[in-house]
């Protein structure tokens, strides 16, 4: 039995996750959609119809674990770090 207690860290680095949804957001408005919109129904849902395949948008935010985005997201609102 282990006894230790786990910690939570991004796999990906903050950066990089950034970007990459920088990216997404980009492929979105392009397509004409309303970004945040279509990302708020990906990560609400796991659906990732929501996110359009134009500049592989799709395969990019399925590569972002979502927990990850989430605290990302909490701190930035929060504006803390």
């Amino acid at each position: 039995m282990v006894d230790k207690t786990r910690v939570f860290s991004l796999s990906d680095g903050e950066e990089g996750i950034k970007a990459s949804l920088a990216a997404v957001y980009e492929a979105l408005k392009e397509k004409g959609y309303n970004p945040v919109n279509q990302i708020v129904g990906y990560i609400v849902s796991k659906d990732p119809t929501y996110i359009t395949t134009h500049k592989n948008a799709r395969n990019i935010i399925k590569k972002i674990d979502r927990d990850d985005l989430l605290e990302i997201m909490v701190k930035s609102f929060l504006d803390v770090n």
